[in-house]
């Protein structure tokens, strides 16, 4: 496969550089293509297919186009089994914590509820703390409003018949109506907040972690006491939750 100049680190960067080429495109690649794009002589490209098409990371169809093979999807599919998203998300964690002084939190959904699955404190004596393993209804919460959004209005509807919406403070959003006007406005700009909906005093911020197909599959939130939240704390949990999501497979 390789050329007698080539070193072993050479022929995996070339077929990493093929590979990436094949994966930038949504239809099949010709030769002539992949070695405009990767800046391979036509003859070492041939080869490099040749091999990868071999162990079935690259397939070859009708038309004589190169498209990425099953073996990879194998592979991505035990990556994305074997990741735990607390342990991918805490690094990230700790940064935003850092960046911002606050609680962060990590959550998932279980039925009708969000579950605090990992955290990273700050170290201000007054500070908003979630225990790990606690629970909370979706509505009440920043990162339970985005899950609600993910799934469409009719599905919150459904939850709000089960659940009948209880309020957890005056802020709480009780009725289906404000409810669906707060998920909208939530799911289309990015991010949620909860404005002393589940506790008087506490605010949040939340930012949905997706995998590598795209599913929602956990929310990162940062906690504070309302007074010290700050609107300017937005594109941080963002950029968070993005980072996140990048390690998880999301290219998004």
């Amino acid at each position: 496969m390789a050329s007698p100049d080539a070193s072993p680190i050479q022929v995996i960067d070339r077929m990493a550089a093929v590979l990436d080429a094949l994966a930038a495109r949504e239809v099949g690649a010709s030769l002539k293509y992949l070695g405009a794009e990767t800046g391979l002589h036509p003859s070492t490209a041939f080869r490099i297919l040749a091999s990868l098409i071999q162990h079935g990371f690259v397939v070859r169809d009708e038309a004589g186009l190169y498209l990425l093979g099953p073996r990879l999807l194998q592979l991505a599919a035990k990556v994305r089994v074997g990741l735990d998203v607390r342990a991918v998300a805490r690094p990230e964690m700790e940064w935003l914590r850092d960046q911002l002084g606050e609680t962060v939190n990590l959550t998932v959904r279980q039925g009708d509820e969000v579950v605090y699955v990992e955290r990273v404190t700050s170290n201000r004596m007054m500070r908003v703390e979630q225990v790990i393993g606690s629970r909370a209804p979706l509505h009440v919460t920043a990162v339970g409003k985005l899950m609600l959004g993910e799934v469409g209005a009719a599905a919150t509807r459904e939850y709000a018949k089960r659940t009948r919406l209880p309020a957890y403070t005056v802020n709480t959003r009780h009725e289906i109506k404000t409810l669906l006007e707060d998920i909208g406005i939530s799911t289309a700009r990015g991010y949620a907040l909860d404005d002393e909906e589940a506790e008087l005093g506490v605010g949040c911020i939340g930012a949905l972690v997706r995998d590598a197909s795209g599913a929602a599959v956990a929310g990162l939130s940062v906690s504070a006491p309302m007074e010290r939240r700050r609107m300017d704390w937005v594109p941080l949990v963002q950029e968070a939750a993005r980072r996140v999501s990048a390690r998880l497979g999301y290219a998004g």
